[in-house]
């Protein structure tokens, strides 16, 4: 029946099915799992027993797993609360209906609910049913490792973050596990006895012993996962955070900022269904704040808007100085300086990049935080803002619309850098770009005319919209189905100002969120937002706001428009851009209410509190490398193993001949006398004879002369003498050293044990003065009698975990 390989195999999938854990909120889902997998177990050596065809194995555990479902969630529906009906398969069916919808509408860890739970559930029960198909009925273990892996493949694809290391640890074990009761299976399959002319009806009492097999492969699998999981972590550069998310890049050096997709975080976000607080501010502002910036995204690439490659240095921190001036940006411009200290919420997770008003001057956080010049991006190579406050004092400016009107041209390395769309997109988009800016004669008549078309009712505003994949989704947003979320409306409007010649980028990161208390300003998961930057020379990036929020019945709750787009421009009668402001307190569009778990925007971030994407772990410059620094401890400490377990071998013995006097002198009269000074530590003579003979046995083959273990304490001696050809003291001191061995041994009252550590000490010395210096270090530091302990110790580790093994399959067998 192969009851050890069955239970093996659904413990195997019981542990690789905690891979999952990414994908939902809490652990609800994994009770359901284990009972798919026992169900679907059990089925299987049912149809084992009754030795069926092979397809009824795979036939009966789904079978066995629709039973179970059944009886889980459409009992109500089943005959006799768990026989399958046409009602209760169509309520299976409604619910994986909405378990697909949840799936594909938050991003993950999706909330548990019914829907989820059974999609979990029967996703468990399959690769159960696969894993018991292939390993125990069809006997081919390692193909099941297949179903196995798609359980961990499954968060890799949809998470940013990887499975945790013990998760991954808790599945290999399981993998190998399985492999190796194969391996003990098919081995013992070897020995099936040939009827002969002699043979017995008498029953063999002992399948052919594959211990030592099982053992070596024990040793094989156990290492194999220890490297799998320890050399990630050790080598900075494969795992992010080093050792145990200790080392790493500390990044203070020189290292590439990797360009994560923002857009695709931001959809993600956007489909949570928690409205956590992300962080808190509070503000010498005395109007609405400005937004908080995370990303500015100058580069439109297949698609989708990302922010060009870049280095960062040890010149871009932003530890006491100010930062670079903001481009574009002069004096002729009114501004107002702003004073903000930001607390990041202590759940938030993975801030790398800091949220910072526009345009920041000066930025006090502890840590290494650098600045990209250009976009005034602040960032970290390795810190995160997570939990900490920070100030930041930015200069707000303040243009008029007439400032705006009169801006002049750009400057080339401007227009260069932020004018560039490929020719198919931008010929798709150009009528219609002038068509919704006609009778606009200057750039920002343009840029009004095209937010206030945004803002019309010609679009709608819906989460429930597919995020573009490629330039023709913009283009049919713009000219077909005209729905979709933040991301849609600030991309599509970048796009069209730059086809209008205007230099433009999205910028991604948060709105000011809602007043709280003690006039403390709190920005919360629906808060995350982006929005189209435009350039105007003399005030430079000048945010728009084409999301329809204010004044609409669904939008985002908390954007607000800029006062310098508010104002009607020449040529355009008063209140023509068609945008109002909502008050601060209560975002318009709202009425004042949210649902539950969804912002009045619909914005959504993780349980971490903010966007993902992040800057990598990367470090090529001069700083302390952490990592590598953590991973030669490592390697110096393996190293030192031997020579730390040879020390503490020599240390055992002689206080094991010390604890023998204490212990008997209680039971003894008169006590053995004590000695003083130095080597006041008592020792019971017969112990420290012992003590002796083995610490000058282990010096003699660490230093790599022969000793045979056969030999008496006499013979041995003699031997070793012959050897060293020793004279004088070393002599005498060997003999005094083999004749306290023989009276320990054999007679009845011990020598005496007053020189023996002196003399074991002399001996010592000898033998390295005979042997190169090769085979001193090799004695010192990797001693062939410590290596020898080691393997002793994994040794006995093994055979315990084959008792354990043992006595499990004899309970097995039992029941």
């Amino acid at each position: 029946m192969k009851a050890r390989l069955t239970i093996t195999a659904a413990v195997a999938t019981l542990l690789s099915s905690i891979g999952l854990y990414p994908l939902f909120i809490g652990w609800g889902w994994i009770w359901p799992g284990f009972g798919a997998i026992v169900v679907v177990s059990a089925a299987g050596t049912l149809t084992r027993r009754f030795r069926l065809p092979a397809i009824f194995n795979l036939a009966g555990g789904l079978a066995a797993l629709n039973l179970y479902l059944t009886v889980v969630y459409t009992a109500h529906q089943a005959f006799l609360w768990f026989v399958p009906t046409p009602a209760s398969l169509a309520r299976l069916g409604a619910l994986m209906g909405v378990g697909w919808a949840a799936a594909n509408k938050y991003t993950a860890p999706v909330p548990l609910d019914d829907g989820v739970a059974l999609l979990a559930t029967l996703g468990i029960g399959l690769v159960a049913a696969t894993v018991d198909f292939l390993a125990v009925r069809l006997r081919r273990a390692a193909p099941a490792g297949l179903p196995l892996l798609a359980m961990y493949s499954v968060p890799a694809a949809v998470r940013e973050a990887s499975v945790s290391w013990i998760a991954f640890l808790l599945g290999a074990a399981g993998f190998m596990a399985l492999l190796l009761a194969d391996a003990r299976e098919q081995v013992s399959g070897w020995g099936r006895h040939v009827l002969t002319a002699r043979w017995s009806d008498e029953t063999p009492s002992e399948r052919p012993d594959s211990s030592a097999m099982a053992g070596t492969g024990r040793r094989v699998g156990l290492a194999a996962v220890a490297i799998a999981v320890l050399l990630p972590m050790a080598v900075p550069g494969i795992h992010p955070k080093g050792l145990f998310g200790l080392g790493g890049s500390n990044g203070r050096g020189s290292g590439t900022v990797r360009k994560p997709d923002p857009m695709v975080s931001l959809r993600r976000e956007l489909q949570r269904p928690d409205d956590a607080v992300v962080l808190t501010y509070r503000t010498d502002d005395p109007g609405q704040p400005d937004y908080l910036r995370l990303w500015a995204l100058d580069l439109f690439d297949s698609g989708q808007w990302t922010y060009s490659s870049f280095n960062g240095t040890p010149k871009d921190r932003v530890k006491g100085r100010d930062l670079p001036p903001a481009p574009g940006l002069t004096n002729a411009t009114p501004v107002r300086t702003v004073n903000t200290e930001v607390k990041i919420d202590q759940h938030a997770k993975d801030f790398e990049f800091l949220p910072l008003p526009y345009a920041p001057v000066r930025v006090d956080i502890k840590g290494d935080w650098r600045v990209h010049p250009s976009s005034l991006m602040v960032y970290s190579l390795h810190d995160v803002a997570d939990g900490r406050t920070y100030t930041v004092t930015s200069r707000r400016a303040e243009p008029t619309a007439e400032q705006l009107q009169a801006a002049g041209e750009a400057p080339s390395e401007i227009r260069s850098r932020y004018l560039g769309l490929a020719a198919e997109v931008r010929d798709s988009v150009l009528e219609l770009a002038r068509k919704h800016t006609k009778g606009a004669h200057t750039a920002f008549q343009q840029a009004m005319k095209l937010q206030q078309w945004f803002t019309s009712s010609d679009f709608t505003y819906s989460l429930a919209a597919q995020p573009p994949d490629d330039a023709n989704d913009l283009v049919d947003f713009l000219t077909k189905h005209r729905v979709g979320y933040c991301q849609q409306f600030a991309a599509a409007m970048a796009i069209l100002a730059r086809t209008l010649g205007i230099p433009a980028r999205v910028a991604a990161g948060y709105t000011a969120g809602s007043r709280g208390q003690s006039g403390t300003w709190v920005v919360r998961s629906r808060d995350a937002h982006a929005w189209p930057e435009l350039y105007f020379e003399g005030t430079g990036w000048v945010r728009f706001e084409p999301t329809p929020g204010s004044g609409a019945l669904a939008g985002q709750g908390t954007a607000t428009t800029p006062s310098y787009a508010e104002v009607a421009t020449p040529g355009t009668h008063p209140g023509q851009s068609g945008v109002a402001t909502p008050t601060p307190s209560s975002p318009a569009g709202t009425g004042g209410q949210t649902t539950p778990g969804v912002g009045p925007r619909g914005h959504r971030l993780d349980e971490r509190g903010g966007l993902t994407g992040a800057a990598p772990k990367q470090d090529t410059g001069l700083g302390i490398p952490v990592g590598w620094i953590s991973g030669i401890l490592l390697v110096l400490l393996i190293l030192a193993m031997p020579m730390g377990v040879r020390l503490a071998a020599r240390h055992r013995r002689w206080a094991q001949a010390a604890s023998t006097v204490d212990h008997e002198a209680g039971a003894r009269a008169p006590a053995r006398p004590r000695r003083t000074g130095r080597d006041a530590a008592p020792t019971d003579p017969g112990e420290a004879a012992h003590a002796a003979w083995a610490e000058m046995r282990a010096d003699a083959i660490d230093h790599g002369l022969p000793w045979r273990s056969s030999d008496s304490p006499r013979s041995a001696a003699h031997h070793l003498a012959g050897l060293l050809e020793l004279t004088g003291p070393a002599s005498a001191a060997l003999h005094r050293i083999a004749r306290a061995e023989e009276r320990a041994r054999y007679a009845p009252v011990p020598a005496s044990a007053d020189t023996l550590r002196a003399d074991v000490q002399i001996m010592r010395n000898v033998i390295a003065e005979s042997v190169d210096r090769r085979a001193r270090l090799r004695a010192r530091f990797v001693p062939p009698t410590a290596m020898s302990t080691l393997r002793a110790a994994g040794s006995r580790s093994i055979e315990a975990f084959d008792t354990l093994a043992g006595r499990i399959s004899a309970l097995i067998h039992r029941t």
